[in-house]
């Protein structure tokens, strides 16, 4: 049993980050350039596999390049689970978002180099990079202050921020090197391919991720009291000793008979089904079934108590509609690429923008609506909804945007929409976002048991996981026609309104399993 590294003594009264503590200052910057890595790569790698090959392109049609993304964007938030857990239990978050870091950029900077196999290499480095890091780094925000700390949830609305100025900035910085014809024309001027301009927007990905790494390793004396190795417990005894060394023993027995019962579903479905059924329709319910049950058995280990495992309820249940809002908000990488590149007007007073440029617009309107959304909870103080009501808010206004996308498509018969559109679309899933991810992540943090908030952040992408990986399949079926479109698109909606009715009819019965002594109000967005 480690100690929590939250009672460790530490400087609460810390206020050097815009009355934050200082480490709130080093996570923010190194989320902010790993985001920054993570969309640029995101806002072209649909469209690079779908671009022609005699543009640059792997010349893969949507229902090819679909699967592959959904693997992808998949692997990227659920291995974080996997990660989550061994820094809890081994590494330590603090080394775990050092040694992501590294791997993601040798990832983006694999994927600079114009070959199938790197390709492939470059994509599974960024995944399992991602895993070390992502759950990890909100970890140690939440670390920084203590349980009664009112500052939590803002200090995770600045952290949030951080996320989104580097989403907003790296479609524009990758999606010009990857799209614009500007710089074709420049590096065939400098007697290079401007083919490989896709290249480009790979390896600025992995610049951004290397600068993030610098400003970690700078700003690491901020974070000496968070997210170190766990250190075990003096036992009172030998025996004591002795107990509690075989009860570890037979918990890392336990979980590597799941993780090899898991790798074998998985193996045997690939190998009498075919690879792309076990993609298609084993992977992710086994990966999901077999997370689960990790943390009932992570939970078992740490003797949880009662109300504990109430807490873990409400994380689950939240989980199970969070992947219903990814499904549909994880669109705007996937199919709604595909709507800007092949049916939207991308020109303001005739000039022309690269398709992956609107994937900017929904970090925008976060930085400018988050402190509108974190202004209206505080106006509302104790009288603002829980965290259940929050969330079907959340799913509500995503259904609405499916709706709005689903009449564009409709219009779409008389030509080429205006990328107003998608814009409005952006807004409502904005809106729907900051209801959703910041309250998410507060609580994963707050109710999770001190040994597993790591592994339960990693439960929260999980959710995200899924959901990417519904995306991608969704996408899959993407073709330019205004009927089928629609019928996609007003199913999407049908579902997410439908989840938010049943997530709001049940939110009485969640808010009565969270049984904190004294609920800590989120103040969004985080």
């Amino acid at each position: 049993m480690s100690t929590d590294s939250a009672s460790i003594a530490r400087p609460y009264d810390d206020r050097a980050f815009f009355g934050h503590p200082k480490g709130l200052s080093t996570l923010f910057f190194t989320e902010m350039w790993e985001r920054f890595s993570y969309y640029g790569m995101r806002a072209i790698l649909m469209l690079y596999m779908t671009t022609t090959a005699a543009t640059g392109g792997l010349g893969w049609s949507a229902e090819e390049a679909a699967p592959i993304y959904a693997l992808y964007a998949a692997s990227v938030y659920f291995l974080p689970l996997i990660g989550g857990w061994l820094a809890d239990r081994f590494i330590g978050a603090k080394n775990a978002t050092f040694v992501g870091g590294i791997i993601i950029m040798l990832g983006h900077f694999t994927l600079a180099f114009p070959q199938m196999t790197t390709f492939y290499i470059g994509l599974i480095l960024v995944a399992v990079g991602t895993g070390f890091l992502k759950s990890n780094i909100s970890a140690m925000v939440g670390d920084l202050y203590s349980k009664e700390d009112e500052r939590r949830d803002a200090g995770f609305s600045i952290f949030y921020m951080g996320i989104n100025i580097g989403a907003f900035l790296s479609p524009l910085a990758c999606g010009f090197l990857a799209q614009s014809e500007g710089f074709r024309s420049w590096i065939e001027k400098m007697g290079l391919d401007p083919n490989s301009s896709w290249h480009f927007g790979f390896a600025c990905a992995g610049i951004g991720m290397g600068l993030g790494l610098i400003q970690y390793l700078i700003g690491a004396r901020n974070l000496r009291n968070v997210g170190n190795v766990p250190v075990p417990e003096k036992a009172a005894d030998e025996a004591d000793a002795g107990g509690s060394n075989a009860k570890n023993t037979a918990y890392l027995i336990k979980i590597v008979v799941l993780v090899v019962a898991a790798c074998a579903i998985i193996g045997y479905a690939a190998a009498s089904q075919g690879f792309s059924t076990a993609l298609s329709y084993v992977l992710m319910p086994t990966v999901v079934v077999a997370a689960l049950i990790g943390v009932f058995l992570t939970g078992a280990q740490d003797k949880l108590t009662t109300d504990d495992w109430k807490r873990l309820a409400v994380l689950i249940i939240l989980f199970a509609f969070s992947t219903v809002f990814w499904m549909g908000f994880e669109q705007a990488a996937t199919s709604f690429n595909l709507f800007a590149n092949s049916l939207t007007d991308n020109r303001i007073f005739g000039w022309e923008f690269p398709a992956s440029w609107l994937q900017s617009v929904n970090a925008l309107l976060i930085i400018t609506f988050a402190p509108i959304v974190g202004a209206v909870w505080m106006y509302l103080g104790k009288r603002q909804p829980s965290d259940a009501v929050k969330f079907s808010l959340g799913l509500l206004f995503a259904g609405v945007g499916f709706l709005v996308v689903a009449y564009a498509a409709n219009l779409t018969t008389g030509g080429k929409v205006s990328p107003l559109w998608l814009v409005l679309v952006y807004f409502f899933h904005t809106i729907g976002e900051l209801c959703l991810s910041p309250v998410g992540l507060a609580s994963m943090t707050k109710l999770a048991p001190a040994r597993m908030i790591s592994l339960m952040l990693g439960v929260w992408f999980l959710s995200i996981s899924l959901g990417n990986y519904i995306a991608g399949r969704i996408a899959g079926e993407f073709v330019a026609d205004a009927a089928v479109l629609m019928r996609i698109f007003l199913i999407v909606a049908a579902i997410m309104i439908g989840a938010a009715v049943l997530l709001f009819a049940i939110s009485p019965l969640v808010k009565k399993l969270y049984t904190q002594p004294e609920e800590v109000v989120p103040v969004e967005p985080a």
